[in-house]
């Protein structure tokens, strides 16, 4: 592919009439522009788990059913495209790298939040095969994930501009209510799951406390005799 084309694919085909192809596309958009933003969060969380563990945890539920959405509206989107639809098939498919990583994306992306809510529920100490599981599938995800996020660092939010920043009556508002909609609903219901969910995180976070069995402190102690400079021979 040229250049040329693999640019036209980033910044995606002009918005229509919010229906069909336009309207899935836009969606998928939205979903992700909160994923970024919940994500963001939930890595901060990540940057000092042993204060911040909990809060971790409540994130990672909320995140569940946004996910969901997007994997149901891209997961769309590939029936659609692979059963031969016409206008999904005009569309044209995600680069082909993009093509090649989503199996693996959505694989990770199963495991890292199966694997995560599993390990709270079940009690499951630090160091245990499951918080072995987590911790590899999170690092993974984290690398395939970024390079998702980056290629479409132009197109959401040209998608979602287009979406948003419109009076209700212009082109491409079809069903716009509805999508918002679904964001939202997917928003409320992750973080009623999470409120149902934070008895059992506060109860594993005072039988685990971070920092205790899980290899931290060791891997930081790795990491500064690294940075230390040589000892004159």
């Amino acid at each position: 592919m040229s250049a040329a084309g693999l640019w036209t694919q980033v910044r995606g085909h002009a918005m229509t009439d919010g229906h069909g192809v336009d309207g899935n596309e836009r969606l998928t958009a939205l979903t992700a522009a909160l994923l970024v933003v919940l994500l963001a969060v939930e890595g901060v969380t990540i940057v000092s788990l042993s204060t911040l563990l909990t809060p971790h945890i409540f994130v990672g539920v909320v995140l569940i059913p946004p996910v969901l959405l997007k994997l149901g509206s891209t997961g769309y989107r590939f029936v659609r495209y692979y059963t031969g639809d016409r206008a999904y098939r005009a569309s044209g498919p995600p680069a082909l790298a993009l093509r090649m990583l989503a199996p693996l994306l959505v694989l990770l992306t199963v495991v890292v939040f199966a694997s995560g809510v599993a390990l709270v529920l079940a009690g499951s100490p630090h160091g245990s095969t499951l918080f072995t599981v987590h911790k590899a599938s999170f690092i993974l995800w984290f690398i395939v994930a970024a390079i998702h996020i980056v290629y479409y660092l132009v197109r959401v939010p040209r998608i979602v501009g287009a979406e948003s920043g419109r009076p209700p009556r212009a082109r491409g508002a079809a069903n716009r209510g509805a999508r918002f909609a679904a964001l939202a609903g997917a928003l409320v219901i992750g973080v009623g799951l999470a409120l149902a969910f934070l008895p059992s995180a506060r109860s594993w976070e005072k039988k685990h406390p971070p920092g205790h069995g899980d290899g931290r402190t060791h891997v930081v102690q790795v990491a500064r005799s690294a940075a230390r400079p040589p000892a004159p021979g």
